[in-house]
């Protein structure tokens, strides 16, 4: 994707989910010198309505060689440069569906526009100086967050909440570096470098930047969230659990072994974590070749989960079965899930071995104990740290590895500094740190990591 190309071309997309028999309305757009030449060719509003920046007008969509009306639609014209990409932007606000928003926009590129490619619009938006890296990535972000905590993250993204403390951090080095260069290049004409006070400001900079990078692992959590199975014997109440903790029927719940045949998936959101749960068959020696299928894929999800849930049955107690299944599962992150406590006297309860791990007493069948359970998950994955810590951005791996990077520079500027080498080694860690702080924001970039960026984004935005 060349920024050259991009930035002389008019380009064209839907901006929304198009889902047949679905959606209200369906939004194509356009963005580029041509937007409103082609918006004139297309669209007919009756009446005398203005055309004029950010105010919407109603009319057609007609074809121009045929005058056959296409749609009934809504326009809105964005001029340059109160718009999101800072280039004139049109909009048509179609019928949903199908059918409408595609031949909008087939019109649209019969007219002169290109189809978008993915993240075009924001990329656009980047290098016309609309945004910064990280709040075009706080964008996409928003689009896919899956719970109301990674929203909230999303959006102080996008009010430029990390990247004040970036550039500041970035501007503090770059203070540092002038002055080092001051003393490289007129040493007789200046007072002697106060080491210390340089060695001071690099600790700062290097314990700001390791702040922001603690918050990498609670962004990762947000965005990705858990995957988490339920593993166990047949019958030991693992749909009940799913059931309960989900509040729907999502799993077939019977007395019968082995009647759950595949995994079922249901997407839940536990302090502000989205988190996968995956019902898996019960894992057992089977002759029904289609259970097998079912228990092989058990053991795939098992071993893809981030954290087990090893379920066993209160009333039985500890068996054979459960031992070999821990066996198989220890070397993953585990929780003890003893359910049917309702049904089990309490001396069945003391057969249980003390394996060192996590354990939950839950009676699924009447939602016992699915707080407790949801306050140990978060727990094992260090995610209470999320409301604890009140916080309000969180970088991706992207910006983490930048970080690190400049968090190394720093340190090593910092060596250097105690070995009491040359200002001009000083010098060469500086300006790492600096790129590697640039990396974060956009100000020091490549066309191949924007590709890399960019290529991540939906069509249309």
């Amino acid at each position: 994707m060349s920024s050259t190309i991009i930035q002389g071309e008019t380009i064209a997309a839907i901006a929304t989910a198009i889902v047949p028999q679905q959606g209200s309305v369906g939004i194509v757009r356009m963005s580029g010198a041509k937007a409103q030449a082609i918006a004139h060719a297309l669209f007919n509003s009756p009446g005398k309505q203005l055309w004029e920046s950010h105010r919407i007008l109603y009319g057609y969509v007609r074809d121009p060689e045929t005058q056959q009306t296409v749609d009934e639609a809504l326009m809105l014209l964005m001029l340059s440069p109160r718009s999101y990409t800072r280039e004139d932007i049109v909009e048509f606000h179609c019928h949903g569906g199908i059918m409408a928003v595609q031949q909008v926009l087939q019109l649209c590129l019969v007219q002169g526009a290109r189809l978008a490619e993915p993240g075009e619009f924001t990329l656009r938006a980047f290098l016309n100086g609309r945004l910064d890296l990280t709040q075009a990535e706080s964008i996409s972000d928003l689009v896919g967050a899956q719970s109301p905590q990674a929203a909230q993250t999303a959006l102080a993204g996008m009010q430029g909440k990390l990247t004040t403390p970036i550039r500041k951090l970035r501007s503090e080095c770059l203070d540092i570096l002038a002055e080092v260069e001051a003393r490289i290049d007129f040493e007789d004409d200046l007072p002697p470098l106060d080491e210390a006070e340089v060695a001071r400001q690099v600790d700062r900079v290097i314990r700001s930047t390791a702040e922001i990078l603690d918050t990498a692992y609670q962004g990762e959590l947000l965005r990705s969230g858990l995957k988490v199975a339920i593993v166990g014997r047949p019958n030991v109440g693992k749909s009940s659990l799913l059931n309960a903790w989900s509040r729907s029927d999502r799993a077939i719940v019977t007395d019968l072994p082995g009647t759950t045949r595949d995994v079922v998936e249901s997407q839940l959101v536990v302090g502000g974590v989205p988190i996968q749960v995956l019902d898996t068959a019960g894992i057992r020696e089977a002759d029904d070749q289609v259970e097998q299928i079912g228990i092989e894929r058990s053991r795939s999800a098992a071993k893809s989960a981030d954290l087990v849930l090893l379920t066993i049955d209160a009333q039985e107690g500890w068996t054979e079965e459960d031992e070999e299944l821990y066996e198989a599962m220890q070397h993953r992150p585990l929780i003890l899930v003893i359910n049917k406590t309702d049904l089990a006297p309490d001396n069945e309860l003391s057969t249980v071995p003390d394996l060192g791990v996590p354990y939950v007493l839950t009676a699924a069948a009447f939602n016992r104990g699915i707080a407790t359970l949801e306050q140990t998950i978060l727990k094992i994955a260090h995610a209470d740290r999320l409301n604890a810590n009140n916080l309000e951005v969180a970088i991706n791996q992207r910006q983490a590895s930048a970080l690190t990077r400049a968090n190394t520079a720093l340190k090593q500027v910092r060596s250097t500094i105690a070995q009491q080498l040359p200002l001009d080694f000083w010098t060469i860690d500086l300006r790492m740190a600096i790129h590697a702080l640039g990396e974060v924001t956009g100000d020091e970039i490549t066309e191949s990591m924007l590709d890399e960026i960019f290529s991540r984004f939906c069509i249309g935005k």
